[in-house]
């Protein structure tokens, strides 16, 4: 029975630590550089493989291949999503090749880690403004599993059943946008 446990231990702590892409590029990758040090020296930057997150703000399909412009996030050693607060940056990536990355399924909010070497600065436009993006060729991605909202919250237990009728007994609000009954005081 123990050698069972400790199997399942050791399962549980290898797969928990996964990487979300390839192992080769993990480690070739590098993913402590900002992109505005990545903008200050293309030159020295260049062939370079960097590992990126971001938030799409929007993918198009182009006859080079399908790109997909991001808001930058930064990713730890495993590939995961650091946090939004150094979200101000912006970088280009470019899917090259016949398979395209679907802009229905590669949309608007969702999260990115990608694997690319970086190519050159191109100029594009946010709203009226210019900005010199990074741009990279996209060795590998993971798109991360989309947050969805039910918009259903459900009270928690704190009252064991039966739940009285609503009629007879009073009801409160619920900070999770649902009524639950105060039961009568020979109840308690």
């Amino acid at each position: 029975m123990k050698k069972l446990y400790l199997l399942i231990f050791i399962n549980l702590f290898l797969f928990s630590c996964a990487p979300v892409l390839t192992r080769d590029l993990m480690q070739r990758g590098i993913y402590t550089t900002r992109l505005s040090e990545v903008k200050q020296n293309p030159v020295m930057n260049k062939g370079k493989l960097f590992l990126l997150g971001g938030i799409i703000v929007k993918t198009t399909v182009k006859k080079e291949g399908s790109l997909v412009e991001a808001i930058f996030i930064p990713v730890n050693s495993m590939g995961y999503l650091k946090g939004y607060r150094a979200a101000n940056e912006r970088f280009l990536a470019i899917y090259p090749g016949k398979e395209i990355l679907d802009p229905l399924i590669y949309r608007e909010k969702r999260e990115i880690t990608l694997a690319g070497e970086f190519i050159e600065i191109r100029k594009g436009t946010i709203g009226e403004m210019e900005y010199d993006y990074p741009l990279f060729e996209i060795k590998e991605i993971y798109l991360w599993e989309e947050y969805k909202e039910t918009g259903y919250y459900p009270y928690p237990s704190y009252y064991p059943p039966p739940y009285y009728p609503a009629p007879y007994y009073r009801y409160r609000y619920s900070p999770f946008y649902d009524y639950y009954p105060y039961y009568p005081w020979w109840y308690y």
